[in-house]
């Protein structure tokens, strides 16, 4: 489902570059769970950010279902976004203008769906919210806003789900009931999930944890380097 070949990155600040990834290699079967841990700065959310195509490497190639990312137009990876990826960020991304039900069916509604409320309606029943679909985020909790984000990733069914830190600024009883509902969606619909997190123990969930250091990414199950393997 997700294959990235020799991916580097790098930002320039100032007269410094910053190598943020360097020649990574990672490959993800459909359905598969990947938690990808590292110290703050290791580029974790840099990598979150390639497989969402908001960026295009500096080189090496991104692949979503056998299409490459980095060789699409800025239209094509819009609706490659669009149809075929969900993603939940830590600090939640609501439209405050907006209640949660309309949160939810924007990108449905974007994408033209005429079932756009209905769909919506019944992703906020699945995430626990059928009677809060008439709040707005200032109006919900912490907890309430993540689940709402939540829907709003999974509301047109993608095949992948990132989700950079979801429980980040929840407390940890909040924390535990989102941890337990992401993987129960991502059973039900059987999406492959990628998962960025601090929590060693909510990494312990997925089916393999990665280790992004220094550029590198290492399987912590097996202590081989990912992007030393063969392809």
């Amino acid at each position: 489902m997700i294959e990235l070949h020799d991916v580097s990155m790098h930002y320039t600040l100032g007269a410094s570059r910053i190598d943020v990834l360097k020649g990574v290699n990672l490959s993800v079967d459909k359905g598969e769970r990947i938690a990808i841990v590292g110290p703050s700065g290791s580029g974790k959310t840099t990598l979150i950010v390639l497989l969402a195509g908001l960026e295009r490497p500096a080189s090496g190639s991104v692949s979503l279902d056998g299409v490459r990312l980095d060789a699409l137009s800025a239209d094509a990876l819009a609706d490659m976004r669009r149809d075929h990826v969900g993603i939940v960020f830590q600090s939640f991304h609501l439209v405050p203008s907006l209640n949660a039900l309309d949160n939810v069916a924007l990108p449905l509604q974007i994408a033209g769906r005429p079932d756009a409320a209905t769909r919506a309606r019944e992703q906020l029943a699945r995430v626990g919210l059928a009677e809060r679909t008439t709040h707005y985020p200032a109006q919900l909790s912490g907890g309430e806003q993540q689940r709402v984000a939540i829907a709003r990733a999974l509301v047109h069914a993608p095949k992948v789900l990132l989700a950079d830190e979801p429980t980040g600024n929840l407390d940890d009883q909040t924390a535990e009931g989102i941890r337990d509902l992401l993987f129960e969606l991502n059973t039900q619909s059987k999406t492959t999930l990628l998962l960025v997190t601090h929590d060693l123990d909510f990494a312990a969930r997925c089916d393999r944890i990665v280790r992004l250091h220094d550029g590198h990414l290492t399987e912590v199950s097996t202590g081989r380097r990912v992007d030393a393997l063969p392809a």
